[in-house]
């Protein structure tokens, strides 16, 4: 066996352990799988046996022994016996019918039942994986990916589950039924059958091969037009401005041109393989007829005994063939569902976490927070921040200021965690934040960013984040201080109006505001204010101003800005460049050094 053979097999024995919560489900799955393969292949041997034993066994098949079609059907009517127990027989073939129904339904729901629960806590899982993952993943994964491991791969593992797995362990027990049963009522014509089933043995393997490889690309191309889509619907408005919708168009006629040829791929294999199992059922009943013909040319006596077989070997033949064909189908479900698998158990297996060893949770954080000889890099020692070090009193105001790329936010990324700093050391009061469990490290740590992300619900919600022990009153009380309630009362609906995706239908300044109430109702100790004035007008900013101010009350704040007026009052003003310190201290003082602020301050206000 190759070694992805190996893998695969392994991949499955992975996916089967998820069904453990859920073994009740399977094992009804299973029984009813189980009575369809059994139910199946008795009809034909019934038929035999009402044939031989009431029609052919009493001499009166029509065409043979000079029996007419009429004088069969007048035997019929006049023999009350034979019309009793042909009814009988028919009644047991109807009973067999209705119970193969009944156990298909029970089958098919239970089976669905299985993959969805299973696919549910795939998802659960994987989201919850992603949820703890470090910024750095999301840094260089597109959102398409993401997307497509949680929606479109699951589904297909959903599959494996409702349609592949179980249907295929019930195919193939009906197939063995099936040859078991054409043995036990004729060997010699059973083997004149199967003649053609190595050639369909040849067929199957080239098919799952190529089948496999189709699927690897299709996979691929799914994707990459994921990710094309959701970047460029999200950035629309940029490829609008700078008029590239042809551009783009064209890009997406491209991947939408390979997506197509992937999947074309998988129907092109599955156009050859349909029509090689067809030719080769036909072979085998061409096969019993001719077996037939010889047999009765040869032996008149032996009709008796041809004319039920050749019947039931017709209708085992269609079910000898038509579970392989299902199996194909079914084959390629599940080499789908184990490819898209095999990606979501390597996301799964990543290990992007954070590291949350921390076990300090009753940390106070009016205490001194300290930055000591901090050096970090994105990849490498390609070094953003290098030897970075200072402290901000308990609630005392630090500013960060800097040219773009300086490494201000990465500072603040470090202090809430989302990356991990590679030297040095980061404290609040003597407690390395490494030691804080990292729950209560965000919660006492608040956050305003330039680029505000709303989600596409009510502003309730964009600030208690479905957090129920925030009133709505409290809301209020928050929007009231910050200044942003009248703004709010105006929209239909006030605190109820939904604000669009990514909260499309406010203003930059609006947007803006509302992040404030976030944080102030959240009540942090320590708060920061990433670029929160950068990218508002006059009227905004001054709003803006005044709920910085209200937010910074009796709190230990960091406060990054590009428009200097913003933090001529912080107790201290460090300034950054290329991730190293070049001077400190408050305004005034870092006037007179007539250095990189002072030049700062003259370009900002010039």
């Amino acid at each position: 066996m190759s070694e992805q053979n190996k893998f695969d097999l392994n991949l499955l024995k992975r996916l089967i352990r998820f069904i453990k919560p859920y073994r009740a489900i399977f094992i009804i799955s299973l029984i009813t799988m189980i009575l369809l393969s059994i139910l199946g292949p008795i009809r034909p041997l019934v038929i035999i046996e009402m044939i031989n034993s009431y029609i052919v066994g009493d001499g009166v098949v029509p065409g043979t022994n000079g029996e007419t079609i009429q004088g069969f059907i007048d035997l019929f009517i006049s023999n009350p016996s034979i019309k009793e127990q042909l009814l009988a027989w028919t009644v047991l073939l109807i009973v067999i019918l209705i119970l193969e129904t009944i156990v298909q339904f029970v089958a098919t729901y239970f089976s669905n039942l299985l993959g969805q629960s299973i696919i549910r806590d795939v998802r659960i899982d994987l989201f919850k994986h992603f949820n703890s993952f470090k910024l750095k993943y999301f840094d260089n994964t597109p959102n398409g990916t993401v997307v497509t491991r949680l929606i479109s791969d699951i589904e297909a593992i959903a599959e494996v589950f409702s349609i592949g797995l179980l249907t295929m362990l019930g195919d193939l027990l009906k197939l063995l039924i099936v040859i078991l049963l054409m043995f036990y009522v004729s060997w010699e014509l059973s083997l004149l059958t199967l003649i053609p089933i190595p050639l369909l043995l040849i067929a199957t393997r080239i098919f799952a091969r190529a089948m496999k490889k189709a699927f690897q690309k299709e996979r691929l191309q799914v994707n990459k037009l994921n990710t094309f889509v959701q970047e460029h619907i999200s950035g629309m408005s940029i490829v609008q401005l700078f008029n590239r919708q042809n551009i783009e168009y064209e890009k997406f006629v491209g991947i939408n041109k390979e997506h197509r040829q992937a999947h074309v791929d998988a129907v092109w294999a599955n156009s050859i393989f349909f029509p090689i199992v067809e030719l080769l059922s036909s072979m085998s009943i061409a096969v019993l007829i001719i077996w037939g013909m010889l047999k009765m040319g040869y032996d008149d006596t032996d009709v008796n005994m041809v004319v039920p077989t050749i019947f039931g070997f017709i209708l085992w033949i269609h079910m000898l063939y038509r579970p392989i064909r299902q199996l194909a189908d079914k084959f390629n479900i599940l080499q789908r569902g184990m490819v898209r698998a095999e990606r979501v158990f390597e996301t799964l297996d990543r290990q992007e976490h954070i590291d949350n060893k921390g076990t300090l949770t009753n940390v106070n954080f009016d205490q001194e927070i300290s930055f000591d000889n901090v050096w970090f890099a994105y990849k490498d020692e390609d070094w953003i921040l290098k030897g970075i070090s200072f402290k901000v009193e308990a609630g005392k105001s630090i500013a960060l200021v800097g040219t773009t790329g300086a490494g201000k936010s990465t500072i603040i990324n470090l202090l809430t965690r989302f990356y991990e700093f590679q030297k040095g050391s980061i404290h609040i009061g003597e407690n390395d934040i490494r030691d804080i469990e990292l729950r209560t490290l965000r919660q006492n740590i608040a956050v305003v960013l330039q680029e505000v992300f709303l989600f596409s619900d009510t502003i309730l919600y964009n600030i208690t984040l479905g957090d129920e022990t925030i009133t709505k009153e409290q809301v209020i009380t928050a929007a009231k201080k910050v200044g942003a309630h009248k703004f709010i009362m105006n929209l239909p609906g006030g605190y109820e109006y939904n604000v669009g995706e990514r909260g499309g239908v406010l203003s930059v300044g609006q947007k803006q505001l509302i992040s404030f109430i976030r944080a102030y109702v959240y009540n942090p100790k320590v708060l920061i204010l990433d670029e929160a004035t950068a990218s508002v007008d006059s009227e905004s900013e001054a709003l803006i101003q005044q709920a910085t101010k209200e937010l910074q009350k009796g709190r230990t704040s960091i406060v990054i800005a590009h428009r200097l007026s913003t933090i001529v009052n912080s107790s201290e003003i460090l300034v950054i460049d290329s991730g190293e310190i070049l001077e400190k201290g408050s305004h005034e003082a870092l006037l007179e050094m007539n250095g990189h602020y002072k030049k700062l301050y003259e370009l900002n206000f010039a």
